[in-house]
């Protein structure tokens, strides 16, 4: 439990796909792997939904399972998502280029972002997407190896303040002519507080088993045709417009029903960070007592460091904590 839980996910692939490992906020880095549900097995992290009808389209491979963190931002933040080929950034590249297709990306408003089981069902509703571009020649998988795996949108000016589940989607087109065909989703999800706004209620879809099947619009479209058959129809529903906030005046009484973030908020203390898990100071010590009595529970709650503490981690545990 010690590695962290990225290095754990991040580990190198010989066969790599993609993966969105880190979030940005207002081009601020919130930390690989910091509000961001991932699968959770290392030799399939950057692997495609498989089979696309399960309900792991929604948040992806152990996307109804939270992780402790959420990011902060306000309504009109710019949100950008970082994709690598290989999680942990061993090997440079963002997605093969074979991997052509289209990219969206969704919210959902949840009453928590730290709870699990939260991300299939109803309640999500498109914010952007883009496919084939006739005006460059270019898909969107394309542009985002263009911009270094980069990806960026804006959060709707207009929705309600509270917890949101953003959703990630690839969609590489390479192998979806094939015989069987095969369009691969590569999804992930990321947990935000969105602050300020308003009140709208966009129309919402339910994402999870079945909402998508080879017969899907865009699904099973074939990329090798010439000319392509356009324009190119990108899977899901239509995009969310934002209606844009109105100045009113606002009642004492509607104030203190606006809820603040309360929830997933950087734990007070923390001095060390690593994606969801913080380091915290602890006592110094002198003797061999002391040390034990500072390091138990760090063997089974998490990890606390001083300047002393971090040596012992590294005779303790060596370099398999993955912390040093």
């Amino acid at each position: 439990m010690f590695r962290s839980a990225l290095f754990l996910l991040l580990a190198p692939l010989a066969l790599s796909h993609t993966t969105f490992t880190t979030l940005y906020v207002d081009e601020v880095n919130q930390g690989d792997g910091t509000c961001v549900r991932m699968n959770r097995d290392a030799n399939t992290v950057t692997y495609p939904i498989e089979p696309l009808t399960s309900k792991d389209i929604a948040c992806g491979k152990d996307g109804e399972k939270a992780v402790s963190r959420v990011c902060p931002a306000k309504a009109n933040s710019l949100l950008t998502f970082e994709f690598r080929a290989w999680a942990d950034g061993a090997k440079p590249g963002s997605i093969d280029i074979s991997h052509k297709g289209p990219c969206a990306v969704y919210m959902k408003k949840v009453d928590d972002a730290t709870a699990d089981n939260n991300a299939a069902g109803d309640g999500w509703f498109k914010i952007w997407h883009t496919g084939y571009d006739e005006s460059t020649e270019k898909w969107c998988t394309e542009k985002l190896i263009d911009n270094n795996g980069f990806l960026s949108v804006r959060v709707p000016s207009d929705i309600e303040q509270g917890y949101y589940l953003v959703r990630t989607e690839l969609l590489a087109l390479h192998a979806a002519s094939e015989t069987p065909a095969d369009p691969q989703f590569y999804v992930n999800c990321a947990q935000i507080f969105v602050q300020g706004g308003g009140s709208a209620k966009p129309e919402t879809v339910s994402i999870g088993e079945g909402f998508y099947s080879l017969e899907s619009p865009g699904v099973k479209y074939n990329i090798y045709e010439k000319p392509l058959q356009l324009p190119y129809p990108i899977p899901g529903p239509a995009v969310y417009e934002s209606k844009g906030v109105e100045e009113r005046s606002v009642c004492p009484a509607q104030k203190r029903a606006v809820t603040a973030q309360n929830k997933g908020l950087k734990p007070a203390g923390c001095i060390l960070q690593r994606d969801n898990w913080c380091g915290f100071e602890v006592p110094d010590y002198s003797d061999e007592n002391g040390c034990w009595a500072v390091c138990s529970p760090i063997l089974y709650s998490g990890f606390m460091v001083n300047a002393n503490s971090l040596i012992v981690l590294q005779e303790v545990l060596g370099s398999k904590s993955g912390l040093l």
